[in-house]
């Protein structure tokens, strides 16, 4: 009965002359999203694109509802510019959207619904409320079970009078909104196994950045299972972006020189300090603008103003922080809707559990915190670890 899906974008809509380039990224990456599912092309047309439907809808929808950029998509009937087709394939659409659904209905009384249509195409000769309406009233005789409803339907005929075709539905599928993967640029997401790091990149990606993730790994104080729970997370980021690079940064020996040359308290500050310094070095390989961190405001001892402070003193990129103003049910929320919480809350550590001070500082002062870091080899240190670091693509087909 359908054959297509007719995809809809919100804030796209608003970009002005370089729209296209928007949506031209939106295409492309709802084409590696279907990769694999035989649909050779993506058609673009009128601010909507359609994809030609294939036997596999389920799966087609779980993909797509991934894609960052787009609001709602639709299975949709094509028909001709022609109200004798539109209400034909009306009739076709509805009949087969309620022998689905009497079997579900034990509910007494009929069926509720309204017609909403939408003339893009100002030529049509009938405007969009007669349209609806005579509909409306064919639907109403051919099938004697529904009743109109206009406010709060159980069902809604969506009609679309473009360009060329008209599209006929009855489903509308939410997306999950922003702007398509790659139109932001690049940022390297600092992906620990905790459950704020991921988040944030998704928030991220879901503002059209690319990550490239950057994990830090102490072996043998951190086991590669560690490492390849830090993996799955980045696969799971992937499903809504394409691969993702992630550079596991060998960090050992910077951990043990600062166990052993710098106060216990200022520990976490200067670790953080190193990071960002490797994560800034990565990014100037790669083409990156920006880094992020899954930091909350107050949430640990090196995520107060003074420690974000004296950690951004040692990078000049802009250092996003998606969930500064985020409290930890609502990060452990949306963690659980994008499907890393399971996996973040392995008992795995990662090299920010060990070597941990018992009272680390929660307010550092930044002439403190370099004098103390005076006292490594920082820069052997920093290219040592960059020399040991290994690169894997993850979410690749």
């Amino acid at each position: 009965m359908y054959d297509l899906l007719l995809i809809r974008y919100g804030e796209i809509g608003t970009k002005g002359k370089n729209r296209h380039v928007f949506e031209q990224r939106l295409q492309a990456n709802i084409q590696a999203a279907l990769a694999g599912l035989g649909v050779q092309e993506v058609e673009r047309a009128h601010a909507r694109l359609y994809v030609p439907l294939k036997e596999n809808l389920e799966e087609m929808t779980n993909r797509l509802q991934r894609v960052f950029g787009i609001s709602s998509f639709s299975p949709v009937r094509r028909v001709p510019l022609d109200f004798e087709a539109i209400k034909e394939g009306a009739i076709e659409v509805m009949g087969s959207s309620l022998w689905e659904k009497e079997p579900l209905s034990d509910s007494p009384g009929k069926l509720t619904f309204k017609v909403d249509t939408r003339r893009a195409n100002k030529g049509f000769p009938m405007t969009s409320p007669e349209v609806s309406r005579e509909l409306g009233a064919v639907l109403l005789k051919e099938f004697p079970q529904l009743s109109v409803d206009v406010h709060e339907p159980q069902m809604t005929l969506e009609v679309e009078i473009r360009e060329q075709y008209s599209y006929v539905s009855t489903e509308r599928i939410p997306g999950p909104g922003g702007l398509p993967v790659g139109v932001s640029g690049k940022a390297v997401l600092l992906l620990s196994g905790g459950i704020d790091s991921p988040v944030a990149g998704y928030r991220m990606m879901k503002r059209g950045v690319a990550p490239v993730a950057v994990h830090f790994h102490s072996s043998p104080f951190t086991s590669e299972r560690s490492k390849e729970k830090v993996l799955d997370l980045a696969r799971i980021l992937a499903s809504y972006g394409g691969p993702i690079p992630v550079h596991v940064v060998h960090f050992t020996e910077i951990q043990k020189a600062i166990n052993q040359h710098c106060p216990g308290k200022l520990m976490i500050t200067i670790m953080r300090r190193m990071m960002l310094r490797i994560a800034e070095m990565i990014a100037e390989q790669v083409g990156a603008g920006a880094l992020i961190t899954g930091e909350s405001l107050g949430q640990v001892a090196s995520q107060t103003m003074e420690s974000i402070q004296a950690t951004n003193a040692v990078v000049e990129l802009p250092v996003f922080r998606p969930l500064i103003g985020a409290d930890k049910m609502e990060i452990i929320d949306l963690a659980q809707r994008i499907g890393t919480y399971k996996l973040s809350i392995q008992p795995y550590e990662d090299c920010c559990t060990i070597f941990v001070p018992r009272h680390p500082e929660t307010h550092p002062k930044l002439p403190e915190v370099e004098r103390a870091e005076a006292k490594l080899a920082a820069k052997e240190l920093l290219e040592e670890a960059l020399e040991r670091t290994q690169v894997i693509i993850c979410g690749e087909n």
